[in-house]
């Protein structure tokens, strides 16, 4: 049966946390009979001993816990037949964590999801919060009424890391343009220049990022690299610039060094006439695939 069909399925928490608790609660408030588990007391988390017990009351269990460590310790308690139930990790790891968590589930015999979460507790259930999802296909379509409740959910692909690469390289987004603001910042600052004033022109290159994305991917997906305001060449004299510009940086060169180093070796090959995107050009061998996905991204609320 699916949530569909049962419009209040039993849903178990296991980790009463900032996010377990905005899980829980949000999963009440949509109708759903929560069990939760904590390992030390916590409001909303009723006395269920052992822990297997709380697993066995619900098809579906997400462990929303602080660590992979915590969550393979729970995995340890949750009992040796899981036939049937469905397992939601919440937890930010990495994608070697997450293969090993969706091995050790499945070797009990359950389904499983892993969630890599774009949003904060109090976001939890709104059309801010965006939960990312990999793993068992079915699974997921037969829960996503339940996910749903939680906030917009993407289907991210059937390789069980897939949420987490998703879910760090969006990380990743931030920490670079961030990390890059600050290098910026601290280089006008050495040099006399008026941050205020050179923040009100930041916006702009940062903005033609943004912009860019879509031909960025395009071109990604075809496979040819136009040099749009620059080629590679002269995009090495710049970076080279930089190089020197941010020598002695608190927060380095931020990977130029490498950067460099590529664009030098795509212009010996005869690649000096292309654009900035050829710099990673054509996918790596054993790269994570790109097999075509329904993206449920429904945000409606029953």
């Amino acid at each position: 049966m699916t949530d569909a069909e049962n419009p209040a399925p039993r849903v178990t928490v296991i980790g009463m946390g900032a996010i377990g608790s905005a899980v829980a609660d949000r999963l009440r408030a949509g109708g759903r009979d929560v069990v939760t588990w904590n390992r030390t007391p916590r409001r909303g988390a009723a006395p269920a001993r052992p822990l297997a017990e709380a697993v066995a009351a619900s098809a579906l269990t997400f462990i929303t816990v602080t660590d992979y460590p915590a969550v393979q310790k729970i995995l340890t308690q949750a009992g040796t037949d899981l036939s049937g139930r469905t397992i939601v990790v919440m937890c930010t790891g990495t994608p070697g964590d997450a293969r090993a968590a969706a091995e050790r589930i499945a070797g009990l015999g359950a389904d499983h999801l892993d969630a890599g979460i774009q949003a904060s507790p109090a976001t939890i259930g709104t059309d801010a919060a965006t939960i990312l999802y990999s793993g068992s296909r079915r699974a997921y379509q037969t829960h996503v009424p339940t996910l749903r409740l939680l906030g917009g959910p993407r289907f991210a692909g059937t390789a069980p890391h897939a949420a987490a690469v998703w879910d760090l390289a969006l990380f990743g987004l931030w920490y670079d343009a961030q990390l890059g603001l600050l290098r910026a910042l601290d280089t006008v600052r050495s040099a006399g220049i008026d941050m205020t004033d050179f923040a009100g022109t930041a916006g702009t290159p940062l903005g033609h990022v943004v912009a860019g994305t879509p031909d960025t991917v395009a071109e990604l997906l075809r496979g040819t690299y136009p040099p749009g305001p620059a080629d590679l060449a002269g995009h090495l004299t710049v970076v080279r610039h930089l190089i020197e510009l941010r020598t002695g940086q608190w927060l380095g060169d931020g990977g130029l060094t490498a950067v460099a180093a590529r664009l030098a070796a795509l212009i010996d090959g005869g690649r000096g006439a292309d654009g900035l995107t050829a710099t990673i050009g054509q996918a790596r061998p054993g790269d994570l695939g790109t097999e075509p996905e329904a993206v449920e991204t429904t945000q409606a609320r029953p």
